[in-house]
């Protein structure tokens, strides 16, 4: 009994590698199709040659001027002194609005909807200006018995927003300095 059991393991193990080349070949043929069909990673989409060197201005010390300058580093995007026929980008101060959305029964506040706010002129290598708002808007749930865990997340949640919205001025720039 003992060799019989022996032999349908071994029998069995023989068989695997068969199926497993099946799977990697079905694998990789969806994974061909996905490429030709034109998909891309979230984030990942050419940059416009117009905007390959551009000039930056905005607050100093802001925290959303130094998430834009690490994306545009992350693309190469080198940035210059503001020319003429060179696209430069003004960003503004930015701010952050809330509204209230529910209230407990006590009268606190529930949740709250966060409005992020950025506003940028963006004026292109032939001179056009362009004046934007970039708006991300997020709920925020409150909880008073855990302020200090709630004061964490709201932070993260902001700086969440800031990354958002250099993404966003990114593909801003993309859309506006299309050849």
């Amino acid at each position: 009994m003992l060799p019989s059991a022996l032999k349908e393991r071994s029998t069995t193990a023989f068989h695997s590698p068969p199926r497993t080349l099946a799977q990697v070949f079905v694998g990789l043929c969806m994974v061909l199709m996905l490429t030709a069909c034109g998909f891309q990673l979230r984030g990942d989409y050419q940059i416009s040659a117009q905007i390959e060197e551009l000039s930056l201005d905005g607050p100093r010390g802001s925290e959303v001027l130094l998430r834009i300058q690490d994306i545009f580093e992350q693309r190469n995007i080198q940035l210059t002194d503001a020319a003429d026929g060179v696209t430069h980008v003004q960003i503004g101060r930015d701010r952050l609005d809330r509204r209230i959305l529910s209230m407990l029964s006590s009268g606190q506040v529930a949740e709250y909807e966060l409005i992020y706010m950025l506003p940028v002129t963006i004026t292109t290598q032939t001179g056009e200006q362009h004046h934007h708002e970039i708006q991300i808007l997020r709920d925020y749930q409150d909880d008073p018995n855990f302020a200090l865990a709630k004061h964490r997340e709201l932070e993260l949640l902001i700086s969440e927003m800031r990354t958002d919205a250099a993404h966003r001025l990114l593909l801003l720039l993309n859309r506006l300095t299309w050849e």
